[in-house]
């Protein structure tokens, strides 16, 4: 598969990428989970890499690149014992900044777009809420026009970068009475008055902050209004086939790391005087695992490249989503137990991985309702096209 997606460009990539990783992050990583606070320092150093730019306009300060290159980030990511540093990272360049780029007019991508991609500034994209979750168009976040101003009110939750973002992308309903269709994009900066946000504590995903998010009476400009009023809806969907095939590469990623790294375990811990990768009850199941997760990356690859030539492939990205992490989960449940009582310890990666890859058939759309869609396109013979074109 990599001479058909990856080219030489794309391997040096991932090699940078790799030393980067090893030399900038892997050693603050232990001490960002203990305190659930990524420092900015990191995020600088990210955008003078060009990282945060993969896929943006040059002329913000963008690389431009084709989507190979997320690819190979969001990979390399998911390689170095903090899933919730990974998704500070993507949360803020693929979530929050796709928002700014897609729906963003000029003095927002000038504003904040560009300082997003050199790591001067860190955005949240803003969806859920509490009484919410998956239903979208049930969101009670309003946004109010008062001459020139929006006036919002309400909340959200699970959002990552939450606390120490520097802006965030809401959705709020501009005209509850349409549900759906009444739905508006804005950007607010976390700092305004009325806008508060409270840390969660999560099981896993322990370095990225994640929180719940109040705005009371919270006033913003009419110019911070992004894209059209009523939009709303169709923007949020227009963007889940990227983001459901991000948890995909997430997952199948994350896999491979588990059975990589407990194929190098097994060589060098011995039971009953041999090594414990010659009993052939775990040799049988790793390489099961290993098939399951090799089908998973070459769909989700297969989908990535369609996408990438501006194919709509929603019912694609939500399989990839739906088996990839369902596949991570059971992979590393395996794993874990492969390493007996090791794989319990803290000081032993699959302990964390376990915590950490229970979120991914619950993040970005859960497995049942992503079967529910998936009904819909292939038992009901719904066809779903392109929200925006």
């Amino acid at each position: 598969m990599d001479s058909i997606y990856f080219t030489e460009e794309h391997q040096l990539f991932r090699k940078s990428l790799k030393d980067f990783l090893q030399k900038e992050v892997v050693p603050h990583i232990e001490k960002w989970e203990a305190t659930g606070a990524i420092e900015r320092f990191i995020w600088k150093k990210f955008g003078e890499m060009g990282f945060f730019g993969i896929r943006y306009p040059e002329v913000y300060g963008g690389l431009n690149l084709d989507l190979f290159y997320t690819v190979i980030f969001l990979e390399e990511l998911q390689k170095i014992k903090s899933a919730g540093f990974a998704a500070a990272m993507w949360a803020h360049s693929y979530l929050a900044m796709t928002h700014l780029n897609a729906e963003g007019d000029e003095r927002i991508k000038q504003d904040y777009l560009a300082p997003s991609i050199s790591g001067d500034k860190i955005g949240a994209l803003c969806i859920t809420e509490p009484f919410g979750g998956s239903d979208v168009a049930a969101m009670r976040t309003t946004a109010v026009k008062k001459g020139d101003k929006y006036i919002i009110n309400g909340s959200k939750t699970f959002i990552t970068n939450g606390v120490y973002g520097d802006y965030y992308v809401v959705a709020a309903k501009t005209s509850p009475e349409l549900g759906n269709k009444g739905i508006s994009m804005f950007l607010v900066d976390s700092n305004l008055k009325g806008v508060s946000a409270v840390k969660l504590d999560k099981l896993g995903w322990r370095a990225s902050d994640t929180a719940e998010i109040a705005f009371d009476n919270v006033e913003i400009s009419v110019e911070n209004l992004m894209g059209e009023e009523g939009k709303g809806f169709p923007y949020i969907m227009q963007h889940f086939a990227l983001e459901r095939l991000i948890m995909a590469i997430n997952g199948h990623a994350r896999a491979e790391y588990a059975i990589d790294y407990t194929i190098e375990y097994m060589s060098q811990r011995e039971a009953f005087g041999k090594t414990i990768n010659k009993f052939q009850a775990l040799r049988h199941k790793l390489v099961e695992h290993a098939t399951d997760v090799e089908h998973c990356k070459v769909f989700n690859y297969a989908a990535i490249a369609r996408l990438d030539k501006g194919e709509y492939v929603v019912k694609e990205a939500t399989m990839a989503k739906l088996k990839s992490t369902q596949v991570a989960d059971e992979t590393i449940y395996s794993c874990l137990q492969m390493l007996g009582g090791y794989g319990y310890m803290e000081e032993y990666p699959l302990a964390r991985l376990f915590r950490d890859s229970r979120l991914g058939p619950i993040g970005g759309g859960t497995s049942e309702i992503l079967k529910e869609i998936l009904s819909k396109m292939i038992i009901d013979k719904q066809n779903y096209e392109p929200a925006v074109k």
